[in-house]
């Protein structure tokens, strides 16, 4: 549980890091925006407080590892690792255009801090099951953290990894699902219906928490039980809001990618602000 100070912090950066994402987005012309601000918290509390992780070493071999496997939500993760200085954040600027190494799905060639290239939905857990073996025949401690889409979990390369990860007993494997319901082609549960997802998790053998997605305090409670579990790996059902933190984008499919010109970013702004 964090204490008020540092939950006032993470608040803080929270906000501040939102805003940070409206004007990489508003310059680049366009970003897949919705789903960032929907999976924010999880990514604000692993980088800013869960993590073993050095900036100034972004190779360091005892680093944990984190796979964002709904690759699309890279401008999130890609103002994170500006803010905490794997690179010089005024390269955002250019975000997405020609000779930039951001390219909307981040580079793990191009970009520092990035362990895995991620894009193609239905690969991270997978991915992120074999770093987890791999730290464990190697006699290493690290960890390895996956955030996933919820219409990812259509993939049956999804349910594959899952089912492996429990047999093999992956216990320093997290994974969050970034839960808001919303897809590119609409609401998922009218899509390719998921509902029980944390039932699933189960029947595949994972320990299935379910979360408010934007509650910082839930958010690391998770972590310390996932550190704690000697048994099964940790799946977190994060309910999450599509575009959360912005009144005009939250819950709306239309902001799953999408720009904004000089008003728009200043009510994003003025909505982030008051949230």
């Amino acid at each position: 549980m964090l204490d008020a100070k540092e939950r006032r912090k993470l608040k803080d950066k929270a906000r501040e890091l939102r805003e940070k994402i409206v004007e990489v987005t508003f310059t680049c012309g366009g970003a897949h925006i919705g789903g960032a601000f929907s999976q924010h918290e999880i990514l604000v509390a692993l980088y800013y407080k869960a993590m073993r992780i050095d900036p100034k070493r972004p190779a360091w071999e005892d680093r944990d590892r984190f796979i964002l496997s709904k690759g699309h939500g890279g401008v999130g993760h890609a103002v994170i690792l500006g803010d905490l200085g794997y690179y010089d954040p005024v390269l955002l600027k250019d975000f997405n255009k020609t000779g930039s190494p951001f390219g909307m799905h981040l580079d793990r060639l191009k970009v520092p801090g990035v362990d895995f290239s991620t894009g193609s939905l239905g690969h991270g857990l997978a991915l992120g099951l074999g770093a987890a073996m791999g730290a464990r025949q190697t006699g290493k401690d690290w960890r390895t953290y996956v955030v996933m889409s919820d219409g990812e979990c259509a993939e049956g390369s999804v349910w594959e990894a899952a089912m492996a990860a429990a047999n093999f007993k992956a216990t320093n494997l997290m994974a969050f699902v970034d839960r808001n319901r919303l897809s590119l082609d609409g609401p998922t549960e009218s899509l390719m219906r998921l509902d029980p997802l944390d039932k699933k998790f189960e029947a595949f053998g994972w320990r299935t928490l379910v979360i408010d997605g934007h509650d910082l305090d839930q958010i690391l409670d998770a972590v310390e039980i996932s550190r704690a579990e000697t048994e099964r790996p940790v799946m977190v059902i994060a309910n999450t809001i599509k575009g959360k933190g912005v009144d005009f984008m939250e819950e709306k499919t239309a902001w799953h990618y999408g720009g904004l010109d000089e008003a728009m970013r200043d009510a994003a702004l003025a909505s982030i602000l008051k949230s």
